[in-house]
């Protein structure tokens, strides 16, 4: 569920950072053309698939009813994760109007560290894992 819903909140911030880039204009041209935030925008919708696919194979395995606890462990750790990385980048690319309550960005970076916590930290998850992995 929470990496569901972290999945949710970086979408989010990627399609409002990524309207945003190609909306706000530097330099004679839309922002989303500057490489350094062309590759940021890269960078989150990577990482939202990844974090998307994650979160799908650990649900096909629990209704496959297989062992998923490892892969649970890893879609919401990499899903939490990611969407905070999502959500700062997307205030980022907002520039100072980022932080600003006007914009739903500083909402969904708040509301993406929560999920870093909440049923098991990020650190938990990595200890969940490790110990699937190594059988410790």
């Amino acid at each position: 569920d929470v990496a569901a819903m972290a999945i949710g909140v970086a979408r989010a911030a990627f399609e409002y950072a990524m309207d945003y880039a190609q909306q706000r204009e530097q330099f004679g041209k839309p922002i989303a053309r500057l490489q350094a935030i062309g590759f940021m925008l890269a960078d989150m919708a990577t990482e939202i698939d990844a974090a998307r696919l994650l979160t799908w194979r650990s649900a096909w395995m629990l209704d496959q009813e297989l062992p998923v606890n490892k892969e649970a462990s890893m879609a919401k750790r990499f899903a939490a994760d990611t969407a905070m990385k999502v959500t700062t980048d997307a205030v980022q690319i907002l520039g100072g109007v980022g932080y600003m309550r006007d914009y739903p960005v500083e909402k969904w970076m708040r509301d993406a560290k929560i999920m870093q916590i909440y049923e098991g930290t990020s650190q938990v998850q990595r200890v969940v894992i490790s110990r699937m992995l190594t059988g410790w």
